[in-house]
């Protein structure tokens, strides 16, 4: 598996990512709540990409999944006492973290988890943050198994969607 900055060819085929996981989820359970249009676009991958801050996966010339590592938590973010105290410049905050379909059961996700770890550790960050819907219990599974600790329950606005109550976790990075 190939893992690189996303690129403005990206755009469409990462928007054709998130609507294939979207009517896959909406054909199965939908864990994380997305919903087409709303979250995530492909408004929200040329963003990233113009940010500097998307990654993709790619496995035989196909896009397997993408990640935005960047410095923005979330306003509760800030409310919150996390197991290490960093300024938001020593931190990954995880965004848009997404496996296509064809990809899911194919270990993409902690692969992916696994290259944000070692970008944290090379740009001498301290800790990878991220939010979680209280209920989509495949991804928190995947975090506690890639050693991410749960640090709190907080409400992120998003009730409005049926997304009332996300859980907050980090990974300490230790430093050689």
């Amino acid at each position: 598996m190939i893992f690189r900055k996303g690129t403005i060819a990206d755009v469409t085929p990462l928007a054709k990512l998130y609507d294939d996981l979207i009517d896959h989820l909406q054909n199965t359970t939908n864990y994380p709540g997305w919903v087409k249009g709303i979250y995530p676009t492909q408004e929200d991958a040329a963003a990233g990409i113009s940010d500097g801050t998307l990654y993709v996966a790619e496995e035989n010339g196909q896009l397997a999944g993408t990640i935005i590592l960047n410095h923005k938590p979330e306003s509760p973010y800030h409310r919150i006492k996390w197991n290490i105290d960093a300024a938001d410049e020593q931190i990954f905050i995880v965004h848009t973290f997404a496996a296509h379909p064809n990809f899911l059961k194919a270990g993409v996700g902690t692969k992916l988890l696994s290259f944000a770890e070692k970008q944290a550790v090379q740009e001498g960050l301290r800790a990878i943050r991220l939010d979680v819907f209280e209920k989509n219990f495949p991804a928190i599974h995947l975090y506690e198994k890639c050693g991410f600790q749960y640090v709190s329950t907080v409400d992120m606005g998003l009730g409005c969607y049926g997304l009332d109550l996300f859980k907050l976790y980090e990974k300490v990075l230790s430093r050689p």
